[in-house]
């Protein structure tokens, strides 16, 4: 065979025109190849277009002197064909995918071997192909491949033919190299162009670790977009709500949804039902309701899945779920077992235990009946309502159901029925149910060992609690199981194990009877919540609470701000301030950020010991942190005093009470009212004679006619005020107590600003709700101001006017008053005002202001 060769004439030294010479067309001094499987040359020269075409096209040289024009005969042409394919595989190969798209548009275009032309495509080597398409794209080349693609796929290749194992690979890395980057877009566009190639997308590339990208910046339009791509959209789709409800993007979930619905023209009850769990995550019941009413106006009945995820959600609401329940009875559709758990799970969140025994029965009927059967969740749900009801005698009753219908419980059965025992302060009994669980063969979790500690500090046995936490650190937790693969039987471990004698002379008696044997030790995993348990059980000793903190770092934990507040806590008990507030300090140094309840402990560490300037500090920088005290913060500091001595802790003291109402909270008012009454009664005698008004028997008259918290807002508006403004002072709508705590309170607050040397400059007006039509109405209003008068005049020998004439400003004016009273304004009248005169107060002040200094 000859050897190909591609001569390219120079323009510079022939008159020939330059082109590629195929089989076909050889040189007169040279034999023609008689076959085109001769090996290539080492470096391939670009074959021509027109070369190419006209090889297809030429017609073969005969010898002798009637040789003519003829067609290529089909010989040829398959040589030709073949030939070509070769030489484009190894182009490509060489990742040259530009010469392998000239040679195959040039041989599938032409119309001389248009009837051959498959043998082209079904002769090109894919291995090659595939091999030059990987290189191109770990170069980096992935533009090269996608136009190399779009120009194969016009040719009439199967592209997907093309490409091998490794390819694939190399494809997906590219997709993943753009979603690393951060361009999802690109990365969605091109498995948009892959998957019009019919290219199996999920082959290429995870979907869920592209989905997982998307999700993170919170694009729903390019989530749609990529879910769109796949065949399994729908179960996509309600991955992608999945995921924003986890991150609790309830905005991008519902506008995915949208997005979703109006581009497949409909949804299926599975993105229904998945954008309703998704209000749950997110904790947006309302607009799982209005989901709901919106596929009840597309008259479109839901099935019992959509039914079951909406009362789950409002389980919290009892009363909508019920009817929730009752419309799906009215529609005819059937109520599975987990509705019903739902129904329970209503009941044991309202705390009906009547409601939800109730259930229980019928659905117990209804088993009975073979209409249904009851799983392991209804039995722990029914648990766990008698455990949070401290029905403990009915908790167990329901486990003796479970050994009946042959259901045996899972870990969460196990942890309610210690709860139920814990929470009535059961502490035997919960461990015996814990020995039982073990030998079920039911392995313990953390929760399990917490519970029983937690029973244990509650009850004050915390020397129990330690000896199981350290025997359970030491030995861990021996489990049986059956060496025939079969679950120990839950009826056959009734009994309470109590010893670990007894628990050996048992497991002796079931290996005789069942071949049962301890086959495995389960290690116990205590965590931060379970240190923090022991932690209560220091008591003072905060050497023992410190140690425990640093066990927990060399088991790899790290302590939270639950473990610092009781190490706090404990540092308070002591009554070691000092060391609190290093604890205090360290909660910060070693990054935990400081919340209201390390603040709060703090606070009532320094009450507890007397250090109100650093408790009071500590709030006001808890509120430049902007950290929201709670109703804990406030009582703490609003009973940090059993007395009050000054007119800023009385203002200080009822600022936080009015700080405190406007957040919402509601607060002791009688005991601050006694403080304050007993505080402004110093005015009319020493410290040592101070009376009770609050438990005088009108008292008891006008405590029945308003409540606390008016009096002390009147004494908190009067107190706050600046000195110039305390002239006015406002008693509407008091009690005669009430109206007298005001009054005297503002005259001590008179009284300690004068001794700083603040001066009177006017009259103290009183405003009470006295006026011709009151005085005919009721004599509620004659008695409240008799008595302040009376305090004013014959306890205190202040000059008191109830009636006199207009002010100077108004004899000044003339024109403001009604027309008619201008005869009236220099006659004296009664305006519903009680005037203390200036030269009385000053007189009063003068006269006792050194012994009320030495009394207070």
């Amino acid at each position: 065979m000859v050897e190909m060769a591609f001569l390219v004439a120079s323009s510079s030294s022939s008159s020939y025109p330059s082109r590629v010479l195929s089989p076909t067309s050889a040189t007169p001094n040279r034999k023609p190849p008689t076959s085109p499987r001769r090996k290539l040359r080492r470096s391939l020269a670009k074959p021509l277009l027109s070369d190419v075409r006209r090889d297809l096209t030429a017609v073969p040289h005969h010898t002798g002197p009637s040789s003519a024009a003829a067609a290529p005969s089909s010989s040829s042409t398959r040589n030709l064909l073949k030939y070509y394919a070769r030489l484009a595989s190894k182009l490509a190969k060489k990742g040259k995918l530009r010469d392998f798209l000239m040679i195959a548009e040039s041989v599938l275009t032409s119309d001389a071997v248009a009837a051959d032309s498959p043998q082209f495509v079904a002769r090109i080597d894919p291995r090659l192909t595939a091999q030059g398409i990987a290189a191109v794209l770990r170069d980096g080349n992935l533009a090269e491949v996608i136009g190399f693609l779009s120009e194969a796929a016009r040719l009439g290749f199967c592209l997907s033919s093309l490409f091998d194992k490794p390819a694939l690979e190399a494809l997906g890395l590219e997709c993943r190299r753009l979603a690393d980057e951060g361009k999802l877009e690109e990365c969605v566009e091109l498995m948009e162009t892959l998957a019009g190639y019919e290219f199996s997308i999920k082959d290429i590339v995870d979907p869920d670790y592209i989905l997982s990208k998307i999700i993170h910046t919170r694009d729903p339009d390019l989530a749609v977009r990529y879910a769109s791509v796949f065949s399994h959209s729908q179960l996509l789709f309600c991955s992608i709500l999945e995921e924003f409800g986890k991150k609790h993007d309830v905005g991008s979930a519902i506008k995915a949804f949208e997005i979703f619905k109006e581009k497949s023209g409909g949804m299926n009850m599975f993105a229904w039902r998945a954008m309703i769990d998704v209000c749950g995550l997110c904790g947006d019941c309302l607009k799982s309701r209005s989901i709901f009413e919106e596929l009840l106006a597309q008259n479109i009945t839901p099935n019992v899945y959509v039914f079951n995820s909406l009362m789950n959600v409002n389980a919290h609401d009892m009363s909508y779920t019920f009817g929730v329940y009752k419309h799906m009875q009215n529609l005819g559709v059937t109520a599975d077992v987990t509705s019903y758990n739902i129904l329970l799970k209503a009941c044991c969140n309202a705390k009906r235990v009547d409601l939800a025994q109730n259930i229980y029965g019928e659905i117990r009927y209804m088993a009975l009946k073979g209409a249904l059967k009851l799983d392991v969740f209804t039995y722990t749900t029914m648990i766990k309502v008698f455990a949070d009801a401290k029905m403990w005698q009915m908790a167990l009753s329901i486990k003796e159901d479970m050994v009946s219908a042959n259901v045996n419980p899972n870990i969460v059965t196990w942890s309610s029925l210690l709860s139920a025992c814990a929470n009535s302060g059961l502490v035997d009994h919960a461990i015996q149910l814990f020995e039982e669980m073990l030998m079920t063969g039911c392995e313990p979790n953390a929760q399990c060992c917490n519970i029983l500690l937690y029973a244990c500090v509650e009850s004050c046995q915390y020397d129990r609690a330690f000896r199981l936490f350290y025997a359970w650190k030491e030995t861990g937790f021996q489990i049986p199981f059956s060496t025939k693969d079969t679950k120990c039987d839950f009826r056959d471990v009734s009994l309470a194990i109590k010893s670990r004698d007894e628990y050996t002379s048992y497991e002796s008696s079931v290996q005789d009877a069942k071949p049962y044997h301890v086959a495995t030790v389960v290690p116990f995993r205590p965590t931060v919540f379970t240190f923090n348990i022991l932690m209560k059980a220091c008591g003072t000793d905060y050497y023992r609470a410190k140690a425990l903190m640093d066990e927990m770092k060399t088991m790899g934990l790290t302590p939270n701000r639950i473990s610092w507040s009781t190490l706090i806590d404990i540092y308070g008990a002591a009554q070691n301030i000092k060391g609190a507030m290093q604890a205090f300090r360290a909660l910060r140094d070693v990054g935990i950020k400081l919340d209201v309840v390390a603040y709060t402990t703090a606070i009532k560490v320094c009450v507890e010991n007397n250090n109100l300037k650093v408790a009071y500090s500590l709030f006001e920088e808890m509120k430049r942190y902007q950290i929201r005290p709670n109703w804990v913060t406030y009582n703490t500091l609003l009973r940090a005093r059993n007395k009050y001595g000054s007119l800023h802790e009385v203002q200080q003291c009822l600022g936080i009470y009015q700080e405190m109402r406007k957040a919402g909270y509601r607060s002791n008012d009688y005991y601050l009212k006694e403080l304050i009454e007993e505080w402004c009664e110093g005015v009319l005698c020493s410290k040592d004679q101070s009376r009770n008004v609050l438990g005088s028997d009108n008292y008891s008259e006008a405590n029945s006619r308003k409540p606390y918290n008016l009096l002390l807002e009147k004494v908190a508006i009067h107190l706050q005020r600046d000195a110039g403004d305390s002239r006015a002072i406002d008693i509407r709508g008091l009690t005669k107590v009430e109206a007298r705590i005001v009054v005297l309170s503002v005259l001590r607050m008179i009284k300690e600003n004068y001794m700083l040397g603040k001066s009177i400059e006017d009259d103290i007006i009183i405003t009470t709700e006295i006026s011709k039509e009151t005085m005919n109405s009721t004599g509620h209003e004659v008695d409240v101001r008799q008595s302040i008068t009376e305090v004013l005049q014959d306890e205190l020998g202040l000059d008191v006017r109830t009636r006199y004439g207009p002010p100077d400003h108004l004899l000044c004016n003339p024109s403001i008053l009604p027309p008619d009273s201008n005869l009236q304004a220099r006659r004296p009248q009664d305006l519903g005002v009680i005037k203390v005169t200036r030269e009385s107060l000053l007189c009063w002040l003068q006269k006792r202001g050194r012994r009320w200094e030495a009394d207070c």
